[in-house]
């Protein structure tokens, strides 16, 4: 009997199987992934086992015996290929063919590669096994460069600094975060990181890696050469739709989905990092969001779906991200895209602080350092688009709560 055929066996697809099986979905559930490992945990990856403070067996979702006990069956080191949307099968790298009643396609993304001369040399941090690479390599590795500004190379950077190592960060934007947070923020975490040591170069391009076997060398554009050991490069994720594009989904930045991850293929779902979904918290724009929160939401709106119908909740949750460097974490809730107004709740200098962004007078995001009663609070103004004077946002002694009356 064709059963349920979850492709990807991360955040996405495990929450996927958990809930169809939580909904009482009593058919086949197969996942299929194409790393050897059971579903387990990414964002700790470039943070606590990066630095070798979580062991292996600590990221996993779930022990392993709980797959057997609810009938999931998860197949590791195995990559579909080919799906044929009409016969409704899909087929693997080795020629298995696996026939489904309906099918999630939750197999995220990789990371980008740099696409210059020994780009090859470069690391990147997207899977246990990447890590791993890195973690052997900093075992004569000194001097490192890190490429890119963004999370994964700015806690990458906090991890290895900490361990000794001389990090550099050649970021090509103007600013650090640039993508996902305002000045105020991209300025409060160069300065962090300046203090502990790390090398910033900005709006820097990268125009090739010097080296044979290991790299020698990063050369920018302006002609600077930087002497380093290691490279590794967090320049953000490829999605993994070529399956579903050739078999005729709209894949323009990942798979198009609708407000219940429904693709454009019948009895196709698409989840996670891949799937390019209209968020009510986007301004009506449709948006690809890689974190935690959004992956075990979709997964449970796709499971939703198939169990009930159209009489399913469609996908509404408010997006929330996070992230840890040195002593410090920041919080995000909200999307900040397209603020036309950016609120600073107290003092940066404390390094206690928010930022608070609004778009046409409602407040539709925060990111909270250090900070987490706004972080808790502020959700429920981005929950219902609060219109809030800036002057009380900006008053740290006023609770967020006593604005959400």
């Amino acid at each position: 009997m064709s059963g349920i055929l979850i492709v990807g066996a991360g955040q996405a697809g495990a929450s996927a199987a958990i809930a169809l099986r939580q909904g009482g979905c009593e058919g086949p559930i197969t996942i299929v992934g194409d790393e050897p490992d059971l579903p387990y945990e990414r964002p700790p990856l470039s943070k606590e086992y990066l630095a070798g403070e979580r062991e292996a067996e600590r990221l996993l979702l779930r022990p392993p015996g709980f797959w057997a006990e609810r009938g999931i069956e998860i197949l590791t080191g195995t990559r579909i290929v080919r799906v044929d949307a009409g016969a409704q099968s899909a087929t693997a790298d080795d020629g298995r063919t696996f026939p489904y009643r309906a099918l999630i396609w939750a197999a995220g993304g990789s990371a980008r590669r740099l696409a210059v001369p020994g780009g090859h040399l470069a690391h990147v941090i997207r899977t246990r096994a990447d890590c791993d690479s890195i973690r052997a390599a900093l075992r004569s590795a000194t001097r490192v460069v890190i490429v890119g500004g963004g999370y994964i190379g700015l806690e990458a950077a906090a991890v290895l600094v900490k361990q000794g190592h001389r990090v550099t960060i050649v970021e090509a934007e103007p600013r650090l975060l640039a993508r996902v947070a305002g000045a105020p923020v991209s300025a409060f975490f160069l300065e962090e990181h300046r203090r502990h040591g790390v090398d910033l170069r900005l709006a820097a391009q990268v125009t090739a890696i010097e080296g044979k076997d290991r790299p020698e060398a990063v050369v920018l554009e302006s002609g600077e050469r930087l002497g380093c050991d290691l490279v590794i490069a967090g320049i953000g994720l490829v999605p993994e739709v070529a399956a579903l594009a050739a078999a005729g989904a709209d894949c323009p930045n990942g798979v198009r989905v609708d407000g219940h991850a429904r693709t454009g293929l019948s009895h196709i779902y698409a989840i996670g990092d891949c799937a390019l979904h209209p968020n009510p918290f986007a301004d009506g724009l449709d948006v690809r969001l890689e974190s935690v929160q959004n992956s075990s939401d979709m997964a449970k709106a796709a499971a939703a779906h198939i169990l009930e119908g159209e009489g399913a909740a469609p996908y509404r949750a408010c997006p929330w991200f996070w992230s840890n460097q040195y002593d410090l974490r920041l919080q995000t809730v909200g999307l900040s895209r397209g603020a036309d107004e950016q609120v600073v709740r107290g003092d940066p200098a404390s390094r206690a602080w928010s930022l608070v962004y609004l778009r046409a007078g409602k407040v539709i995001a925060l990111d909270c350092i250090n900070a987490a009663k706004d972080y808790v609070q502020g959700r429920a103004l981005v929950e219902r688009g609060a219109r809030i004077p800036a002057r009380l946002l900006a008053d740290a002694s006023v609770p967020l709560k006593a604005l959400n009356g």
